[in-house]
């Protein structure tokens, strides 16, 4: 029986299902997913041979592409949330790793394009460590 991982947007809107395994767990450090994540790096699983089906709010759905490039990002029109997408011709599925509810089923495979990480993403493991908020 193939794995079942379930996820979705910040206001709900949009709910998706994928079957199958990942292939790959990649942390990527490029210029483009910093800005499109707002932080150091985007977190997305690949896989070639798992399965995408909407479940809910496939019509909240928008992607961009960053002309010339391969870089692109998926999102919920409602709330801005990131959402998986397909490339090269559907052969390639990209999941978001934050936006899934269930457990993700792999570990990180490589931290990728370290040549242009942020500069303040140095030692971030040495400092303090808080399971809530800020007192």
């Amino acid at each position: 029986m193939a794995n079942k991982h379930h996820g979705g947007c910040l206001c709900g809107a949009v709910r998706y299902e994928v079957t199958g395994d990942f292939d790959a767990f990649f942390l990527c450090h490029c210029q483009y997913c910093q800005k499109d994540t707002g932080s150091a790096h985007a977190a997305n699983l690949f896989s070639t041979k798992a399965a995408l089906s909407w479940l809910e709010g496939g019509a909240h759905i928008q992607s961009f592409t960053v002309p010339g490039t391969r870089h692109q990002k998926a999102f919920c029109k409602t709330c801005g949330s990131a959402v998986p997408y397909t490339q090269m011709d559907g052969r390639l599925l990209v999941v978001p790793a934050g936006s899934l509810e269930t457990p993700v089923s792999i570990r990180p495979t490589a931290h990728i394009m370290m040549g242009s990480k942020a500069n303040w993403d140095e030692g971030l493991e040495d400092i303090d460590r808080l399971d809530g908020l800020p007192a």
